[in-house]
């Protein structure tokens, strides 16, 4: 057992009044924030793809492109943006018969986005007329269907049964809680469109791990104690988060766990070494024995493996012939692609910096009003690290920056515009560095406008 630090704040002490209720709205706020950046991404997904297929059906209806053209492109874009599924030739039908099904584009920006694609393909699949995918799309973001439920109800002819007596849906954004919310979160092409599917399927690895911890520590065999998930530890003011920590009783030491998607590669190695040392000199027991560290590579083929695989290729079956307009069009859609990535991305900052600024403001109200203590910090961090583990950044060292971040932008316009529109270690750059708000604000600009990386990360800009 490792000896805690003198003066070190217990969790067991008592909290100050409110606290409870304090850190149930940071949670419900996070959540909050979290749908709403879903549904942006979501939604310049979904319009981006509704605008393919709209091109993709103009062409073959007034410039007479064939049906080969779609497996011509998914291939193209394949090889020009690898890094973003969802562009094989099934997916491109589909983009066009989403297309076809709403050539409102009104409907599909206030309406249809707020949907998952996958959602949106089973309204095709499964209805017939505008009508009832108009209904079904409001009954799902009322009700929060998943997608299952939501093919059970139409299975079910539910708009047939009540629809015409129940039209008047209210809700506009999904429940916080509710199956399409957690849909949205999870939904696969949105990581993908955000170049994010690698990491979150190490979450989603970890997370099963967890769910099936029993099981999996029998696996790894008898003697393992769970210590912690996404641990954190801070070494030269920089924040570090180990994906699972375990203690082995019969071996008398730590075991560090790094989950990886895809092949090994030899990085991993070295970032192993940094944990083990790093564990070793912070929490490691003169008794114990030195950390031992696993690193647990799930190696998941792509569709295109099998290609990349072959030492001889076979000869492409698509035709070299091309329609007249095809490269300037497939240049239109990489523009497009990397263009809604970006704006997708924006609005996840946006949410991200907003959020950090409102917890920031209530700390500081709090410690200012009601006498709240510097450790009282030191509680919020662990306690959200253990509510909220999905999420990183609940160091005790960045709710001091959300803190300092408020504090230096009482105005909640100026971070709204221009300060969103920074990461937030941008943002954590101009309160360290710069002094004073007009200088912050002038750098805040100029990085916008010139595209200036944070100097936290290391290129000094300020």
């Amino acid at each position: 057992m490792i000896d805690q630090p003198a003066g070190a704040w217990r969790l067991q002490d008592t909290a100050p009044a409110g606290y409870a209720e304090f850190l149930r709205d940071i949670k419900t706020r996070v959540q909050t924030a979290q749908i709403r950046a879903s549904l942006a991404v979501n939604k310049e997904l979904v319009l981006l793809y509704w605008g393919i297929g709209r091109d993709i059906l103009q062409r073959q209806q007034e410039q007479g492109w064939g049906t080969k053209v779609i497996d011509r492109l998914a291939a193209d874009l394949r090889r020009e943006l690898p890094e973003m599924t969802g562009l094989s030739p099934r997916n491109l039908k589909y983009m066009r018969s989403f297309a076809e099904a709403w050539p409102n584009e009104p409907i599909v920006q206030q309406l249809v986005a707020q949907l998952p694609w996958g959602h949106n393909v089973r309204l095709l699949e499964y209805t017939k007329t505008t009508e009832q995918r108009l209904w079904y799309a409001r009954a799902a973001i009322e009700h929060g269907w998943s997608r299952n439920v939501l093919v059970l109800q139409i299975e079910t002819k539910l708009y047939e049964r009540q629809g015409k007596a129940t039209t008047n849906f209210e809700r506009i954004l999904p429940a916080p809680q509710s199956d399409l919310a957690r849909e949205l979160l999870k939904d696969p092409y949105n990581f993908e469109f955000l170049t994010l599917q690698n990491d979150s399927v190490e979450r989603d690895l970890e997370k099963g791990l967890l769910d099936h911890i029993q099981k999996f520590l029998l696996e790894l065999g008898a003697g393992f104690a769970f210590v912690g998930r996404q641990h954190h530890f801070e070494i030269d003011n920089e924040d570090f988060y180990i994906d699972l920590l375990f203690y082995h009783y019969k071996l008398r030491c730590f075991v560090v766990i790094d989950l990886k998607t895809g092949k090994f590669k030899p990085e991993y190695a070295g970032k192993m070494s940094f944990y083990l040392a790093a564990v070793d000199n912070l929490m490691r027991h003169p008794d114990d024995a030195r950390t031992i560290g696993l690193i647990l590579c799930a190696v998941m083929p792509t569709e295109n493996e099998p290609e990349q695989n072959n030492l001889i290729k076979p000869k492409s079956p698509l035709p070299d012939a091309v329609p007249a307009g095809y490269a300037e069009f497939l240049r239109d859609i990489k523009a497009r692609v990397q263009t809604a990535q970006i704006r997708a991305a924006l609005a996840v900052n946006k949410e991200l910096v907003l959020l950090y600024w409102g917890i920031g403001r209530d700390i500081l109200q709090r410690q200012q009003e009601q006498g709240w203590g510097t450790k009282v910090i030191d509680k919020l961090a662990a306690d959200l690290r253990r509510d909220i583990p999905d999420m990183t950044g609940w160091s005790l060292r960045n709710l001091k920056y959300m803190r300092s971040f408020a504090e230096a932008w009482p105005n909640e316009s100026i971070v709204q515009a221009p300060l969103a529109q920074l990461t937030w270690y941008h943002n954590i750059a101009l309160v360290e560095k710069a002094f004073g708000s007009d200088q912050r604000l002038w750098y805040a600009r100029a990085a916008i406008e010139h595209g200036f990386r944070s100097s936290f990360r290391g290129t000094c800009v300020i």
